[in-house]
């Protein structure tokens, strides 16, 4: 994926199907060709996490134009194995350290006077 190039992150709640068991749900992906299938192609894996209890959470940087792409894959291999939960996300450490640094600047010693004010 090109650095410069602009691009969207995506989080991805793949909910197992507790009907099943793991052989059950690791056959029907293996079925659905699901390990070369997911991603598509031009979509980076960010991060992929398995969450006991919940399933896998999966964040990936894609460029927008692949987000119907990466939306028909899970529609054609993921169905019947998990339910899909999407939130758009983003890197929020860029933004801590400048809200750290402004911080640490004495920018906020006072409580913000409105609620609806900006960082």
């Amino acid at each position: 994926m090109n650095p410069g190039a602009e691009t969207i992150m995506l989080t991805v709640f793949l909910r197992h199907d507790q009907s099943q068991n793991l052989d059950q749900l690791q056959r029907s992906l293996a079925e659905r060709n699901w390990w070369d299938r997911f991603p598509p192609e031009g979509v980076e894996i960010v991060s992929w996490n398995v969450v006991m209890g919940i399933g896998q959470i999966v964040t990936l940087r894609l460029p927008p134009e692949k987000l119907a792409m990466v939306n028909v894959e899970l529609e054609r291999s993921a169905w019947g194995v998990f339910s899909t939960e999407f939130f758009p996300t983003y890197d929020f450490v860029p933004v801590r350290e400048r809200i750290r640094a402004r911080a640490h600047a004495g920018e906020w010693t006072a409580p913000l006077s409105r609620p609806d004010a900006q960082p």
